[in-house]
């Protein structure tokens, strides 16, 4: 009965966002509101607006008995917020095994590998290809796993910078406590908000990872930065990061330009 009572909270603007999220697999925030927006115009012009956590926490409640998910989290790089559908009760490699062969998840598999045990965050292509031999299920030529890894690209499981290769947000959210199982020796955390660490900053005396929005936003007021653990004096830049105020300066500036050509999306 509580679940009946539960579903009631979905209605065809919910269904219709979740299936269209489905599709995407992760967007940043500014994407999800325009996707609830675009829900709403669709299918519930007379109905009052959920605000978007409220709207997110209700298809959450519905899809909790499912061991599905609509997370939120960040990119590493610059703190932009993102949302993806995850699924709590299969593993996220599994869950990749209806989209690719048993030889592309096991590069799969060695680029995390590669990936995590790296100190930067990053795997280079070469080390991940030279790895192609003792991959598992059928023999795979290089061009094809230059391919493959392409593939993990195009469906957001990766991101690729100058030939070196890190983990896309998706992947982050979906494979938090995967890697966490898998890897618990190499994982690294963030001493400010304590999340999974793939690419971030650390401090050369004490050793401790900080994200870069963790450090943008802890050092923003700092004259001087210093470890928040060793106190210690911080070197490293402080980064540039996201900030939804800029942007919707930046959005409303563009929209009265006229554009010189269309958006990609």
């Amino acid at each position: 009965q509580g679940g009946a009572r539960r579903a009631g909270i979905m209605t065809d603007v919910h269904r219709r966002f979740l299936q269209l999220l489905m599709t995407h697999g992760v967007l940043e925030e500014r994407g999800v509101r325009r996707l609830q927006k675009h829900c709403y115009r669709v299918h519930g012009r007379t109905a009052a607006v959920e605000e978007l956590e409220d709207f997110i926490n209700n298809i959450n409640s519905v899809l909790e008995s499912l061991y599905i998910e609509i997370k939120k989290g960040a990119t590493e790089d610059d703190g932009r917020p993102v949302y993806a559908l995850v699924n709590l009760a299969t593993t996220p490699v599994s869950k990749m095994a209806s989209d690719f062969a048993e030889n592309e998840l096991d590069l799969f598999r060695k680029a995390l590998e590669l990936i995590i045990d790296s100190e930067t965050g990053f795997a280079s292509s070469t080390n991940i290809l030279n790895l192609v031999d003792q991959l598992k299920g059928k023999k795979m030529r290089k061009k094809e796993a230059e391919q493959v890894l392409q593939k993990f690209v195009q469906n957001k499981w990766l991101i690729e910078k100058e030939g070196e290769f890190t983990l896309h947000s998706r992947a982050i959210l979906e494979m938090e406590q995967y890697i966490r199982e898998t890897y618990p020796d190499a994982v690294k955390t963030c001493n400010i908000c304590h999340g999974l660490l793939i690419q971030g900053q650390s401090c050369e005396t004490c050793g401790i990872r900080m994200h870069l929005p963790c450090v943008a936003k802890y050092f923003r007021s700092a004259p001087e930065p210093r470890c928040p653990h060793c106190n210690d004096y911080w070197p490293h830049e402080i980064p540039e990061v996201f900030n939804p105020d800029k942007e919707r300066e930046a959005g409303t500036s563009k929209a009265n330009k006229k554009p010189s050509r269309s958006r990609q999306h």
